[in-house]
């Protein structure tokens, strides 16, 4: 039996790739950029190929940006469509809900603001 990346190349569908990129050649000033770009392909090595392909062409027009090596593929189940799931990875851990987010997602070092709750 085939596993599940086997099955799915040849087959046209929607991928999402994550791209890991690095801003700043300078570590105090130095920014990791994760970016998600939506891809048709017939399969994870074309998806992500196009996917490298434009993450090159981005970094070549952003002075000190750099690719890290890093793309990972996801693909969707459905066609992109309101509320459809783009993305998804797992992660093994014993960390209980709050030390997970601290840990992974919630570093403090994370560009980011918050949203009003009432809108």
């Amino acid at each position: 039996m085939a596993g599940p990346i086997e099955e799915t190349q040849g087959e046209v569908g929607w991928f999402c790739v994550r791209c890991v990129l690095r801003v700043g050649g300078d570590s105090a000033s130095q920014l990791s950029e994760e970016r998600l770009t939506l891809w048709r392909a017939e399969g994870f090595d074309e998806a992500i190929g196009l996917a490298e392909d434009e993450a090159s062409g981005y970094a070549a027009e952003q002075p000190d940006l750099d690719i890290v090596g890093l793309s990972q593929a996801y693909r969707l189940f459905f066609g992109p469509r309101h509320g459809a799931e783009v993305f998804s990875l797992l992660r093994a851990s014993d960390l209980d809900p709050s030390a997970y987010l601290t840990r992974f997602f919630d570093t403090g070092e994370g560009k980011q603001g918050d949203t009003d709750p009432g809108t």
